[in-house]
């Protein structure tokens, strides 16, 4: 089984991208667990809901991984969680932890065996949960993200341009890991 997970700053096609991998190669998909999860809150996200958003997409990826399917795709991880906290705290309470990471999400491991991170050079599309849609906000988000995979010992594969270039991108990707 090749666990494939997709990474990005709100609104680069992540969603739609792992969506399409999953019919393509026959796979399961793995939701993102933190958007279902914030889309449920009547209050703002804590630090601390980013570890129950980490505990429950590994539960959800391990309830997916039991089928065994021959790829299994993950609409992001503890990669983008991680970054996430980053972005939201790493100024106020993960800087009293002495660093820019939170260390509790920093000790998780990616189960990821291919990381596809999609750049944002695509427009951006508002929705109720998406926070960063200004462009130096996305800039911002996206070094947080790049800084998070190098952090991890994680090279990704970088995938831009048009739609349709993603989707061929990510394709011939996951094709070259088979």
């Amino acid at each position: 089984m090749l666990r494939v997970v997709l990474s990005g700053v709100e609104s680069v096609g992540k969603s739609t991208l792992a969506r399409e991998l999953a019919d393509h190669f026959g796979g399961l998909l793995v939701p993102e667990f933190g958007r279902t999860y914030t889309e449920r809150l009547r209050r703002d996200l804590t630090l601390e809901d980013h570890y129950a958003i980490a505990e429950g997409h590994e539960i959800s990826a391990d309830q997916a991984a039991a089928a065994r399917p021959p790829v299994l795709i993950e609409d992001t991880d503890i990669v983008m969680t991680g970054a996430w906290a980053t972005m939201l705290f790493g100024d106020r309470e993960i800087a009293a932890t002495g660093g820019g990471r939170d260390p509790i999400l920093a000790a998780r491991k990616s189960r990821g065996d291919l990381h596809l991170l999609l750049e944002p050079d695509v427009p951006f599309v508002a929705d109720p949960v998406r926070m960063f849609g200004e462009p130096g906000e996305r800039l911002r988000f996206h070094a947080i993200v790049v800084a998070e995979f190098k952090a991890r010992g994680i090279v990704p594969v970088r995938i831009s341009g048009s739609w349709a270039a993603r989707r061929s991108a990510a394709i011939a990707a996951v094709e070259a890991r088979q």
